[in-house]
């Protein structure tokens, strides 16, 4: 029997339902993937590392920067007292140049003159302590190569080997580096003398 419409009407024999085919079943967006936590847990600690490795640099940079500053600070300033030394120098030779006799017998103008050299001198001796450079006079000490400079042997009996006999120019230094060396006499020895012969 056919209805109205056209259609068969087939009472007896049930449609059998018919699923539709979905090759992936839909997943809700709250429900994580496969593998996803795993995936996150990754990720989370990369950028953990990358974070505790750039807070690390940021200090050893911090630290540098800091350390950089303080020695710009103290050696900042060793271009020009090394200039200045030479200052310091010209008045040491002016005042050994002027022998202990003349001092005594000389009158009150080169008496004065005297005094003042020496007053400028112990004026840039101070000037320059007070921004770190230190004036060092190694004698009697034992020698040493990367503070002393050796000139010549002094052949003394009387003074152990490797000792500085005689110093020829006051070295200097600034904070805990060597600004200028000291000039030294290095004497030979009475046990070294008596070996070369």
């Amino acid at each position: 029997m056919t209805d109205s419409d056209g259609k068969s009407n087939n009472s007896g024999d049930p449609a059998p339902e018919v699923e539709p085919v979905v090759s992936k079943p839909y997943i809700m967006p709250d429900d994580p993937e496969e593998g996803a936590v795993e995936a996150l847990t990754k990720e989370v600690a990369d950028a953990k590392d990358r974070m505790l490795r750039t807070l690390a640099e940021m200090e050893n940079l911090r630290k540098r920067t800091a350390r950089e500053v303080s020695d710009a600070r103290t050696y900042g300033i060793s271009g020009f007292a090394r200039d200045v030394l030479d200052i310091a120098d010209n008045l040491q030779r002016a005042l050994d140049a002027v022998p202990a006799e003349a001092r005594a017998a000389a009158d009150p103008g080169l008496k004065a003159l005297i005094e003042g050299v020496e007053l400028t001198e112990r004026s840039l001796h101070n000037a320059l302590e007070k921004h770190g450079v230190k004036r060092f006079d190694p004698a009697g000490e034992k020698f040493d190569p990367n503070v002393h400079q050796a000139m010549y042997e002094v052949p003394d009996p009387s003074i152990p080997a490797g000792t500085i006999a005689q110093v020829i120019q006051a070295g200097y230094m600034i904070g805990e580096r060597i600004l200028r060396p000291a000039l030294v006499g290095v004497a030979k020895g009475g046990a070294k003398a008596a070996a070369s012969e």
